[in-house]
């Protein structure tokens, strides 16, 4: 697989449907990005923290970045490496490299306190590890270290830095790294789904969101109002936020599963432990959003999915 290194447009944060134990399932993720295909979607994150990543072995991550890179061909795949141990970073890199495909993306190690030299420095080997165009992640929430400018700078003049996923609480951090990117020559995509219009605003190139797994239709069409002046912000932003909201019951990245699951995307079984409570309020996710996605004309596939969904 070869393509451009994606710098705009709503990239899909990609849920992996999975078995328990972690093992793709091809034929789902075969439908699932069939259709994603036809929504007009810019690109692709494998392996993102939407994927559930770190609930994978190495070779169950291959396994699947390899079935991506050929089911989402011809759009642009970027790998995410992230990992606490650098052997498995490296391994990662070079195996996105003998794919084809564009860039990698990489987050801070997580679970142990970093300083900011050893975050760099952890960037920088899977730069050299892979060989490819590289986006830094920022999700502090998650990995528990902010990547701070100081770090993107020296990063952006000492490797092949494509862009920044920016996600997490801190909004106005955008605008710090998209004044820093026009200077250094890189983008900035959003976790932001829900604030497409002020992300777009700020000069954000584009988005990389899980609710591009469930509706988007809603998010190519804001991105298109925003940054190609083609039709209206509404009523997709409204209804764009109101799945967030709904979905919001639950802890990511399983939200994200109820909500596909009330489309009728098969999202595979739980790599985690689901307690009966969380899985009352993702059935009570499934029945609120499937009769919305009947009220607003969107499509169900299958049909029997919009029916289960609304009897509960």
């Amino acid at each position: 697989m070869s393509s451009k290194v994606p710098n705009k447009g709503i990239l899909v944060a990609l849920w992996l449907s999975t078995d328990s134990e972690g093992n793709v399932n091809k034929d789902d993720l075969a439908t699932h990005l069939s259709w994603l295909k036809t929504t007009g979607i810019h690109g692709v994150l494998a392996l993102g923290s939407t994927g559930a990543f770190p609930l994978m072995s190495l070779d169950q991550r291959k396994t699947a970045l390899n079935m991506i890179a050929e089911l989402a061909a011809p759009l642009p795949v970027i790998a995410n490496i992230s990992d606490i141990r650098p052997g498995v970073v490296a391994e990662l890199g070079r195996f996105a490299r003998a794919l084809g495909l564009p860039a990698v993306a990489i987050m801070p190690p997580g679970f142990y306190p970093s300083r900011q030299e050893d975050i760099l420095a952890h960037f920088l080997h899977a730069a050299d590890a892979s060989g490819l165009p590289v986006f830094l992640y920022n999700f502090p929430e998650l990995t528990g270290t902010r990547i701070n400018m100081e770090t993107v700078t020296t990063f952006a003049d000492r490797a092949p830095m494509a862009g920044i996923k920016q996600s997490g609480g801190e909004f106005a951090y955008h605008k710090e790294l998209v004044a820093l990117g026009r200077e250094k020559n890189y983008v900035v995509f959003s976790g932001a789904d829900t604030r497409l219009p002020e992300v777009f605003a700020l000069g954000a190139a584009g988005c990389i969101g899980g609710l591009a797994n469930m509706a988007p239709e809603y998010m190519v069409g804001i991105y298109r109002a925003c940054r190609e002046g083609f039709g209206s912000v509404s009523p997709a932003f409204e209804r764009l936020r109101h799945i967030a909201e709904t979905v919001d019951r639950l802890t990511f990245p399983l939200n994200v599963a109820a909500g596909m699951e009330a489309r009728g995307i098969p999202v595979g079984e739980a790599k985690t432990i689901v307690s009966p409570a969380s899985q009352e309020i993702y059935n009570g996710i499934m029945k609120d959003l499937g009769r919305a996605f009947a009220e607003w004309g969107l499509p169900v596939f299958p049909k029997r999915a919009q029916a289960a969904a609304i009897s509960q």
